[in-house]
């Protein structure tokens, strides 16, 4: 009897294990769309009065991705989420010192995910998104050279599309009140040579939230350098090469947040060119992604693109 107790409780064991080990079918995204906020030396304020910019910002994530490596797409049930960001910008420096910034997006989205009956669906949408407003301070050098925003992101993105199909950390609104804080400095490498270094940084707190549901904090962070001696008419050309470093924490909370299956680290190497013509600012760049780390298995992008064009008023 002894023999045959022992016996059951291997069984059982070997069993449990066994299940353990099997991988899980998830739904997870990753996001991390906050990568577009950094890496845009364009953006930094160099004059008084206004900046104005409409951005368009886009990816493709149809790759599934687990810790530092690829990972089968039958351990996701997310197959494609295609997003296209668009944003209208505005910046305004009263003076050499403060200066504020409101950024208003509306966002198109396609989503591809399977449900528990096995069957794929796909929801597209396009809304407003989460606007944000940020104060701003460059009182560190008289040519506006370093300069730091403290504001908010506010919860005006819808976060209920479809929520039967589309899960929370694929919504285009986070429905939290973010504090952003952040900063940026540029300066010479060589003036004779007429090449430039910038970096900058931004960080994404949530602090208040909604049905239980707390969205990662987000850190973004870009270091690059241009070049500004070569021109077309009167056109000036700026080849810009640039890393940028992306870690988010997992989403918490109620039972449509997934922290085993959300959360990262990554890093991109982004060549880009800006193009200034009189009061006119045209960027562009290509984000390669050169190390992920994923938590569970996520959704990824192989590039991201960015391109914006901004007026000085």
């Amino acid at each position: 009897m002894k023999n045959k107790s022992l016996y059951q409780i291997c069984k059982i064991s070997a069993a449990l294990f066994v299940v353990a080990s099997m991988p899980s079918t998830v739904s997870a995204c990753a996001c991390g769309c906050d990568i577009f906020d950094v890496a845009t030396s364009a953006m930094f304020p160099n004059q008084l009065g206004w900046m104005v910019f409409v951005d368009y910002d886009f990816q493709k994530q149809d790759e599934n991705w687990s810790g530092t490596s690829t990972a089968p797409a039958s351990h996701n049930d997310d197959k494609d989420l295609k997003t296209s960001f668009t944003d209208l910008t505005l910046q305004y420096l009263f003076n050499s010192t403060w200066g504020i910034q409101l950024q208003i997006p509306y966002d198109f989205r396609s989503f591809t995910t399977k449900t528990d009956s096995g069957r794929l669906v796909t929801d597209k949408w396009s809304q407003f998104g989460d606007v944000r407003l940020e104060g701003l301070y460059t009182g560190f050098s008289e040519d506006l050279s370093a300069g730091v925003n403290l504001g908010l992101k506010l919860p005006t993105g819808d976060y209920k599309f479809d929520s039967h199909v589309v899960d929370r950390d694929s919504q285009l609104g986070t429905g939290s009140a973010d504090i952003l804080m952040g900063g940026f400095y540029r300066h010479h490498v060589n003036l004779a040579a007429k090449l430039f270094w910038f970096g900058q940084t931004e960080l994404d707190l949530p602090v208040y939230t909604q049905d239980h549901y707390r969205p990662g904090l987000e850190l973004d962070s870009a270091l690059g350098t241009y070049y500004t001696g070569w021109s077309i008419g009167q056109a000036r050309i700026s080849p810009i090469a640039q890393a940028i470093i992306s870690e988010r924490t997992s989403d918490r909370g109620s039972a449509s947040a997934h922290p085993v299956g959300s959360g990262f680290q990554r890093v991109y190497l982004a060549p880009g060119i800006e193009v200034d013509v009189h009061r006119f600012k045209f960027y562009a760049d290509v984000e390669v992604p050169v190390y992920q780390n994923y938590v569970g298995n996520q959704l990824t992008a192989p590039f991201l693109v960015k391109a914006s064009i901004g007026y000085e008023f």
